[in-house]
């Protein structure tokens, strides 16, 4: 990658040392531990995210996603609840002690992101560089995700201008590109994630909801992620998908995010990771 003028700041100096992104709800991404985050692709009333919080709570999940600001390819479809589905998250959260992730769409809506725990930059939004400038100042978590058609170097340098604004606590995430096969949503690069692990310092973790806009293939490429060396995942679950606003076809079940969780470990052991659950493996954030 070639940065001009100035230094690179995303790149990987030391192999041996790579940046850990602290959450305010004492989550660890980056450390020894697999970091699962999981919730539904839009918050949509109360109830449906208290449900849902509790059953990212009882997976032993420790950040709990839901959208709230909707990006959407349609006018015509759900926007989100705006401010406050910010809120209502907050509060589901805040029962089961998980921490927030939620995405923001520009720069004046921050305020109402007081107390979310990592700040999402959408797939649409990596190159809104008002909003990546303004989230370097900001120097709080953000999670960013790959755009559509992104390349890897252009994918680093949307980073770059988090980093460069002084915020070095960035996660980045890949969740597909679009691609020519018709059967999945998009194509998971998994070798995006290597290649980003090796030249960045930064954690990195998958979206495979968003990959592959199927239930049914969530949990193998959730495995195949952390067998590739991602730091954790970013799933969609809901307690009702067929009743979900928005993306229900992606949307795991409750017993498919528990059969997930218990899944993941053979698979973590073998590349020498750990999983974090919620509480058992906070210990893992000191080393």
């Amino acid at each position: 990658m070639q940065v001009s003028p100035g230094p690179s700041l995303v790149l990987r100096d030391d192999p041996s040392q790579g940046t850990r992104v602290r959450l305010a709800s004492g989550v660890v991404v980056g450390g020894p531990a697999f970091v699962v985050m999981a919730g539904p692709c839009a918050v949509e009333s109360a109830a449906q995210i208290a449900a849902a919080a509790k059953v990212v709570s009882a997976a032993g999940c420790p950040v709990l996603r839901g959208g709230a600001f909707k990006p959407r390819t349609s006018p015509y479809s759900f926007q989100g609840l705006g401010a406050q589905g910010v809120r209502l998250l907050l509060d589901a959260a805040g029962e089961q002690g998980l921490g927030v992730v939620t995405e923001v769409l520009e720069p004046a809506d921050l305020p109402a992101f007081d107390g979310v725990a990592l700040l999402q930059v959408g797939a649409r939004n990596m190159q809104n560089f008002p909003l990546l400038k303004a989230l370097g100042r900001l120097r709080r978590p953000v999670l960013l995700k790959r755009g559509l058609a992104a390349t890897v170097d252009e994918w680093l340098l949307a980073a770059e201008y988090l980093l460069a604004g002084g915020n070095d606590q960035v996660i980045l995430c890949e969740r597909g590109v679009r691609g020519f096969e018709p059967s999945t949503r998009n194509m998971l690069d998994l070798s995006a994630v290597v290649i980003a692990k090796q030249r960045t310092h930064l954690p990195v973790v998958v979206d495979p909801s968003h990959a592959s806009g199927r239930r049914d293939l969530v949990i193998p490429l959730s495995l195949a992620a952390a067998a590739a060396g991602a730091d954790g995942l970013l799933v969609e679950v809901h307690p009702r998908p067929s009743e979900a606003l928005s993306d229900g076809e992606q949307a795991l079940l409750p017993e498919d995010l528990a059969t997930l969780m218990a899944r993941l470990p053979a698979v973590l052991s073998a590349v020498g990771r750990e999983l974090w659950r919620r509480v058992e493996d906070r210990r893992l954030a000191g080393r």
